[in-house]
């Protein structure tokens, strides 16, 4: 049965994904409450109501649960057994199964494998003794912490194994240790699944990032179309075996020998689908309600070509704002704000979408856009 608005919807964390979800249902005719532990969150400031309270207070979780039909969440790192106490009194997407692969990468890689899906080679580190691994390991090789990585961080790049070793201690957590890939380029998917099991795919994202963390995604993506739909099939695939319900990413690397493996699962919406937001008709934030609520998917075709920037914290002056007026003077360059107080290096604010008539001419606006922002 639909949840149809004015239905009440639960968000647990209260980041930018959060608030454009917020945003998004709002207008659909939604309440929404928002369970986060920061009194400033982005997406509380939108929300119906903004319960603050740690991910995993009891009480605030019940609340939530008897206040709203149906719970998402923005990101993967909530205790798995909130969504456990949750999903006991309340429908709540993703699962907490799904919650709790995606959230370690030693469970994702091996999950991702019994599937039959190709990643980079790697090896588990747990304990001193498993430094025993590294014989036979291909070098440069990356060290990313199980858990709690993302955007670069918890990351170090090894020349040999000694370097590895060193890593390993200087982390004190368990790893993956993971072969570097000859890049061609990164691409991810984005798609939807329902409960009847439907998945729902946006088109191929291309990505750059810088730093490890994402800066720009090129849509349509330079990839032939049997490799895209290989790719598309894969996170079907992914979807499937987690029996998901809601918005799944997944990133795949593409290696110069034309091998596409599996890089990782976003449980969620997704910095590479911002794109959606202006380029097709359904964003993935609406696409994420749609699947939680029961509704179809609407229309996920691309409208436009477009290329979007991720605007980070280290594009603001010491004192006051970018240069907003010059961005919006390019044409079709559409800027979203994500109503974080304070800018920090590496922190994400907005993102600009660079809407065009070809690739090419969404790519020289964006060069603009970074002109602009960048004081050249």
């Amino acid at each position: 049965m639909a949840v149809l608005p004015p239905s009440t919807l639960g968000m647990i964390g209260g980041g930018q994904l959060g608030r454009m979800f917020t945003a998004t249902a709002r207008e659909m005719g939604y309440e929404v409450i928002v369970l986060d532990p920061d009194p400033a969150s982005p997406a509380g400031s939108l929300a119906s109501a903004h319960l603050c309270a740690a991910y995993d207070d009891a009480p605030a979780l019940d609340e939530l649960a008897a206040r709203c039909a149906v719970v998402t969440t923005e990101f993967e790192n909530i205790p798995a057994a909130a969504l456990q106490r949750l999903a006991g009194q309340v429908e709540v997407h993703p699962s907490a199964e799904a919650l709790a692969i995606a959230q370690d990468r030693i469970r994702e890689k091996n999950f991702i494998r019994s599937l039959g899906l190709p990643t980079s080679p790697f090896v588990v580190l747990e304990t001193d003794a498993d430094l025993d691994r590294l014989e036979g390991m291909e070098w440069p090789a990356i060290l990313k912490t199980a858990t709690l990585g993302y955007d670069g961080k918890g990351q170090i790049v090894c020349a040999d194994a000694a370097q590895a070793r060193d890593g390993f201690a200087e982390l004190g957590v368990p790893c993956v240790l993971e072969r570097r890939i000859d890049l061609a380029l990164e691409v991810s998917v984005v798609l939807g699944r329902d409960a009847a099991g439907r998945c729902h795919a946006y088109p191929l994202a291309e990505n750059r990032h810088a730093g490890g963390i994402l800066d720009v995604s090129i849509l349509p993506a330079a990839i032939d179309e049997a490799l895209a739909e290989q790719a598309r099939q894969a996170a079907v695939r992914i979807a499937d075996g987690l029996d998901y319900r809601g918005v799944l990413a997944v990133e795949f690397f593409v290696a110069r020998d034309g091998a596409l493996l599996v890089n990782e699962i976003a449980p969620r919406p997704h910095n590479s689908g911002h794109f959606t937001q202006d380029a097709c008709h359904c964003s993935q934030f609406e696409l994420q309600l749609r699947m939680i609520c029961g509704l179809p998917p609407g229309n996920l075709q691309l409208r436009t070509p477009v290329a979007m920037l991720n605007l980070l914290g280290d594009l603001w002056p010491d004192e006051g704002e970018p240069d907003w007026a010059g961005v919006l003077e390019i044409e079709d360059a559409c800027l979203h704000l994500y109503g974080k107080k304070q800018a920090r290096p590496g922190r994400k604010m907005g993102h600009v979408n660079c809407l065009a008539d070809s690739r090419e001419q969404a790519l020289d606006r964006l060069s603009r856009v970074r002109r602009v922002l960048n004081r050249l």
